[in-house]
């Protein structure tokens, strides 16, 4: 993986705080995590004892959503925002054992990202990792690397994974990511998954945890989830639970909503195109 040529993040990291990388790289049962992060995970898991599982299959859906867009879709190229620790399978992973050459920009304002992004993928030269944030989306347009390294005037995927519920609707995090969307071209993508609000009592469970750990990490209804998506037009089978969301085999045998165990009702994503 390249990396900026900006000068380094404070490499001293404060590790008395948990940060979302760092705690959701320990519910999925990494090594880049802290006593604080730790700490935060065991709070998740107390209020939603599956956490470890949620996070597991966002990272699934990730997987799911990349092998569609840069096998159905053709995209090869990918601006992953709030991307987290390379743990487990992730977006350049899936997307370059489908096209070898597909290119991909993950941005993260954990500073220990961008650490062990050097350390970790250092020798894959079409992905490359900077330090940012959402909440800037400007800046991660103006950014010299990813606008050297992907290319604006064709289709790119924007992904925000597993970010939204960090950010309170009176952010406006809609408005960030319409900064990002309307800075690419038609044909390009935009996916997303966040924590739903179907009236279930574990999903209140996750916001509690989200909240007493990171002070962050809200629910919301299936009809606000939909307004992230700017009125694109959703790919089949649009918004739905990680269990029952397969854009590659829409038709596929899905299992019934009632049929999902309660921590497969936590999570829900969706795919849109601009068009």
């Amino acid at each position: 993986m390249a990396t900026s040529d900006a000068p380094d993040p404070n490499p001293e990291f404060d590790t008395s705080q948990p940060t979302i990388a760092r705690v959701y790289d320990a519910l999925l049962g990494g090594k880049d995590n802290f006593a604080a992060d730790r700490e935060g995970a065991a709070l998740y898991l107390k209020y939603v004892p599956d956490a470890g599982r949620c996070a597991i299959e966002n990272r699934e859906a990730l997987v799911k959503g990349v092998h569609y867009l840069a096998r159905r879709a053709g995209i090869d190229q990918f601006l992953d925002i709030g991307s987290g620790l390379p743990t487990q399978k992730n977006t350049h992973e899936a997307a370059q054992e489908i096209n070898p050459n597909a290119k991909v920009a993950y941005v993260d304002n954990d500073p220990i990202v961008l650490a062990h992004g050097r350390a970790l993928l250092a020798t894959n030269n079409s992905t490359i990792v900077v330090t940012s944030d959402l909440r800037r989306p400007q800046e991660i347009l103006d950014n010299e690397e990813i606008k050297n390294h992907l290319d604006f005037s064709r289709p790119i995927a924007l992904m925000i994974v597993g970010i939204h519920m960090h950010f309170h609707d009176d952010e406006k995090p809609d408005e960030w990511v319409r900064t990002l969307m309307d800075a690419l071209v038609p044909g390009s993508y935009l996916f997303i998954t966040d924590f739903v609000d179907t009236g279930e009592p574990l999903q209140k469970g996750m916001e509690r945890a989200g909240l007493e750990s990171l002070g962050n990490g809200w629910i919301r209804t299936p009809e606000r989830i939909e307004q992230h998506f700017l009125g694109m037009p959703l790919v089949p089978p649009g918004l739905d639970f990680l269990a029952r969301w397969f854009p590659e085999d829409p038709d596929a045998d899905i299992p019934a909503v009632e049929d999902l165990q309660p921590y497969q009702r936590i999570l829900m994503a969706g795919l849109a195109k601009k068009v």
